[in-house]
């Protein structure tokens, strides 16, 4: 049995976990060779795991350690295991992955809520849904219904937002070079959580941001597509 645990998020489905930042850390546990158990949970069920650490997942438990968010389980497995492939390569690559988490967090991560957030709603249980209801009207002021009003133009905008990847891959492989790093894995998350729970076509015809996010569910074994689309 591995002595890793990763606590992730899922609705009813527990063969669907879904958060963009969970699939981070499980990348990044793949991107080190290391062997973990998933456990997925739903929201509500979170603050009773190992005590209350966190109300958030991913949370990471190797031995006796305990890590939450997936940035800071990302740096902790580069300094427990440094033998193992780098997340990072560097200063440089913390930095970059930095600034690719505050991108993705600020331009990819809004417009996925208001094209996915009703998809998220039914893949929830019952206790769940109304948590899911309460805690978004909470954060953005408006119904799961109101912030998904847009939709249709959310989908239509989408390709425009990966315009800084695509030209990058106009020069190399991964946002990491020729291999993937933890910056990879931030993009790749979001992307993931749209694939996974909701059926629209976010990518352009023909586009390399596409075949980036082919390349990446095809890493570790094929890790990310151990979950099909939606």
């Amino acid at each position: 049995m591995a002595s890793r645990t990763l606590y992730s998020l899922c609705g009813t489905d527990q063969a669907r976990p879904f958060s963009p930042h969970c699939w981070k850390a499980v990348l990044s546990l793949a991107h080190k060779g290391l062997d973990f158990e998933e456990r997925p949970l739903a929201f509500t069920a979170i603050p009773g795991v190992e005590n209350g650490f966190s109300k958030t997942v991913p949370i990471l438990r190797d031995g006796d350690e305990l890590v939450k968010d997936s940035f800071e389980i990302a740096l902790y497995l580069d300094e427990a295991y440094p033998d193992l492939p780098s997340l990072f390569n560097g200063e440089g690559g913390k930095a970059l992955a930095r600034f690719v988490e505050s991108w993705s967090q600020t331009q990819l991560h809004p417009a996925i809520v208001k094209i996915a957030v009703l998809d998220i709603h039914e893949m929830l249980d019952e206790a769940d849904r109304t948590y899911f209801r309460d805690s978004r009207k909470a954060f953005f002021g408006k119904t799961i219904e109101e912030i998904a009003a847009n939709r249709e133009d959310e989908i239509a905008a989408f390709p425009a937002k990966l315009e800084p990847i695509r030209r990058m891959l106009g020069y190399q492989s991964f946002l990491g070079g020729d291999a993937p790093l933890f910056a990879d894995y931030i993009v790749f998350g979001a992307l993931q959580w749209a694939r996974v729970t909701s059926k629209a076509d976010l990518f352009k015809p023909e586009d390399p941001v596409r075949q980036w996010f082919e390349r990446c569910l095809d890493l570790h074994g094929a890790k990310g597509r151990s979950v099909t689309a939606a």
